[in-house]
């Protein structure tokens, strides 16, 4: 074989191994997308009904470590009804982190008072884990907009 058909050759063989690279990268990146849109499609059902508890589980587990539920916070969320949940586009600000704003509407259960909450997430994805994780938090419903 010749120089330049040897060269010619890897040549097109490093051609095919940097297409294989972009699109096992690209792989990873829908696969990312996939689970972010789940995760956040399931974490509004579970906000949406009131599961407090199964909620936290979405909490990434170093912020649950430094900011404990307590007895009196689950009170809080019993207190309220969750009457709508408006989430706008998750806005990544890089390929592990998104930012969501959601306005949360909520009703007292003894005062029936309506009022929202404006909650701003960011999700972080464990690669570990392969999930997204809520690095900011429960929504805090003792504050107005």
């Amino acid at each position: 074989m010749s120089l330049s058909r040897r060269a010619f050759s890897l040549f097109v063989l490093g051609l095919v191994s940097l297409t294989m690279l972009g699109l096992s990268t690209s792989a990873l990146a829908k696969s990312r997308k996939k689970i972010l849109e789940e995760t956040l499609r399931t974490y509004a059902a579970t906000i949406r009904w009131g599961s407090i508890e199964q909620a936290e589980s979405f909490v990434d587990p170093a912020y649950r470590a430094n900011h404990p539920l307590t007895a009196l916070d689950l009170e809080r969320y019993k207190q309220v009804r969750i009457t709508y949940y408006n989430e706008t586009a998750p806005v990544p600000v890089s390929d592990f982190e998104v930012r969501q704003t959601v306005e949360i509407g909520l009703v007292n259960v003894n005062s029936q008072e309506a009022r929202s909450i404006i909650d701003r997430q960011v999700w972080k994805y464990d690669r570990e884990k392969k999930a997204w994780l809520l690095t900011t938090g429960l929504p805090d419903i003792t504050r107005g907009n």
